[in-house]
C-alpha cells in the first residue's frame, strides 16, 4: 500500500512541475490509476512517457507497494 502523497512525491522527484492525481481502483491503495501532466512529456511518445513514470515509481513497484498501475501521461497543452 502506498499513499497518494508518497506516490506524488516519487513522481515529482523526477518531474518537479508534474500535476499528479491518483485514483485507488480497488480500495486497497495498490491498484492505482495515475494522471500525470508535465512539460517533461513534450516531444515524447506515449511509450517514453510511460517509461518516465515507471522509472520514477521503480522503488514502490519493486517492493510491492504498487501492484497494478494504469497511467495517463499528458503535456500541459493537453497532448
Amino acid at each position: 500500500m502506498i499513499s497518494s502523497e508518497v506516490l506524488t512525491s516519487y513522481i515529482r522527484k523526477a518531474m518537479p512541475d508534474a500535476a499528479v492525481s491518483v485514483t485507488d481502483r480497488t480500495g486497497t491503495m495498490d491498484h492505482l490509476m495515475v494522471r500525470v501532466v508535465s512539460t517533461a512529456f513534450t516531444g515524447k511518445n506515449l511509450l517514453d512517457r510511460h517509461r518516465m513514470i515507471y522509472q520514477a515509481l521503480d522503488e514502490p513497484m519493486k517492493d510491492g507497494r504498487i501492484h497494478a498501475l494504469e497511467i495517463k501521461a499528458e503535456t500541459t497543452d493537453g497532448s
